[in-house]
């Protein structure tokens, strides 16, 4: 009975973040208040039935009680804030990830759920994005709204195209992972590959550089931290299957930017729809022969002669990244009323936005409040007074900048901790669990690069997955101590996983299923 209700506790975790996004991705009250109190209901029942519900580490401990801390800090706030909706709104979706982040670190230290994390936020990616890509290839069949402010941009079903960028370079970069990960079965494997190429083809489409951006670095994190052939070829297949339905869809106005009329959109939807067919295939099948040459010895599996380098690499092409994300932020300047109207590839060079205003006032608000902030939800009010232009915002359009706006340096700290608290983690798994680690933690890496220049933080669909994946890596930093075995010795079942051979399982009856 127990075991049962963990295994239906973990189905509702991981599949919770799916179902958000086809409520406008979480994002406002009802769907929010319901997801906040079903997790409180899991944490108070798992606070009974997990052999350990709280953190057994130092790091552990630092990332909740940072979480922690945000959350009372922003009830406090409601003392100065200026509009009590939207800080209410904040604290009711603070509460929702701070209750996942418990209920998911009791259930996670099972090493059987914590090895469905992968697979099953992949697939809730896939199936958010294919349902996106659907009404652009099948204009005919499945009818989709779309918003004027999208100008063309893949949005549904989450309604904010950069937040589905953010999500389908998640969802890409765990299906690499899976794909690459030799301790897994050959179906899932292929089917993990097969399915990167439309989550590629997502986040190109929602033409979010910060997205794209995010998941090639993601791919760079991923192979320095299960720094193996195998990984090598997964992820340089999606790369190039990835570019390659890329350049296709450019060429169909139809799917590129929704332009044409019906019978246009519906003849470069089956045209797209053909060619994104036959390169999942053809990636489905790729896996299936590299597989084979492996095993018998024609490619090799090993690790790389530049592993120990790579941590390295991976470190400088995440602070160039951000540095690149930020200052490209910092451009994005409109003179104009309201930003110009670019659709298709196009956006992906225009700078005309109104970024930098969001965050030229958020730093005015911020030196003008430095300790305590303006309060939750203050942001939307600071704008409306210092705005350059007519127009609404709600959100400064950064995770750092929103807590030390919001928040004051109190938020800042709460924040840095929480940080603090999951780098350590990280460390420890990518030090004791490598193999179980690389996926979770590449992933992460994509939601935090990401919310440093956009508002995901507010939209549950894509933020879940990241705490999900931020539990993760804390049971995988506590699970040694706590069962004297890594995760990856229990999932390795004799397989060569340092590639010290040219694939091959060590005994003969071994196998790849583990």
């Amino acid at each position: 009975m127990r075991r049962a209700f963990l295994l239906l506790a973990a189905a509702i975790l991981f599949i919770g973040p799916t179902a958000l996004a086809f409520a406008t991705g979480g994002y406002f009250e009802e769907p929010r208040l319901i997801a906040t109190c079903a997790v409180w209901a899991l944490v108070l029942v798992l606070a009974f039935l997990s052999p350990r519900p709280l953190p057994t580490s130092r790091a552990g401990w630092a990332a909740l009680g940072g979480l922690c801390l945000i959350t009372v800090w922003t009830a406090v706030s409601f003392a100065w804030a200026p509009l009590p909706s939207p800080a209410a709104d904040n604290l009711v979706r603070l509460l929702l990830y701070l209750g996942t982040l418990l209920a998911a670190l009791g259930l996670l230290r099972d090493a059987r759920i914590a090895r469905a994390l992968e697979p099953m936020l992949a697939g809730g990616a896939l199936v958010v994005i294919g349902y996106g890509l659907s009404g652009r290839l099948l204009p005919d069949l499945i009818a989709m709204g779309h918003s004027s402010r999208a100008d063309g941009r893949l949005e549904q079903p989450i309604t904010y195209w950069n937040a589905e960028g953010a999500l389908a370079a998640m969802g890409m970069v765990l299906c690499v992972r899976l794909a690459g990960d030799r301790t897994r079965p050959l179906w899932l494997r292929a089917s993990a590959l097969a399915g990167s190429v439309p989550l590629a083809l997502g986040a190109y489409l929602s033409y979010s550089r910060g997205a794209i951006a995010a998941g090639l670095i993601g791919l760079v994190v991923l192979v320095a931290a299960a720094p193996t052939r195998t990984q090598v070829r997964a992820a340089a297949t999606t790369v190039a299957l990835g570019v390659l339905t890329a350049v296709c869809s450019a060429a169909l106005p139809g799917v590129a930017s929704l332009e044409g009329g019906p019978s246009q959109r519906a003849t470069d939807g089956a045209i797209m729809l053909a060619v994104l067919l036959v390169t999942m295939a053809g990636a489905a099948l790729l896996e299936v022969v590299m597989d084979h040459s492996e095993r018998t010895g024609r490619l090799r599996s090993s690790t790389l002669a530049t592993a120990r380098q790579l941590p390295a690499v991976a470190i400088v092409a995440l602070g160039l990244a951000l540095a690149s994300l930020v200052a490209s932020g910092l451009a994005e300047r409109s003179s104009a009323e309201a930003p110009s109207a670019v659709r298709g590839p196009a956006r992906l060079t225009s700078v005309d936005s109104r970024r930098y205003d969001y965050w030229r006032v958020g730093v005015e608000a911020f030196a003008d409040h430095p300790i305590k902030g303006v309060g939750s939800g203050g942001f939307r009010a600071e704008w409306l007074r210092h705005r350059p232009a007519p127009g609404y915002a709600l959100e400064v359009h950064s995770l750092p900048l929103e807590m030390a706006v919001e928040l004051g340096l109190v938020g800042l700290l709460g924040f840095g901790v929480f940080l603090g608290g999951l780098g350590a983690s990280a460390g420890r798994a990518l030090r004791r669990e490598r193999l179980a680690a690389a996926g979770p933690v590449a992933a992460g890496v994509v939601y935090l690069l990401h919310a440093t220049i956009d508002w995901d933080w507010q939209v549950p669909a894509v933020t879940l997955p990241a705490i999900l994946l931020f539990a993760g890596v804390m049971a995988l930093g506590e699970r040694e101590a706590e069962t004297g075995e890594p995760l990856d010795n229990l999932v390795a079942h004799g397989w060569d996983i340092e590639g010290a051979s040219n694939g091959a399982p060590r005994s003969a009856t071994a196998s790849p299923a583990g």
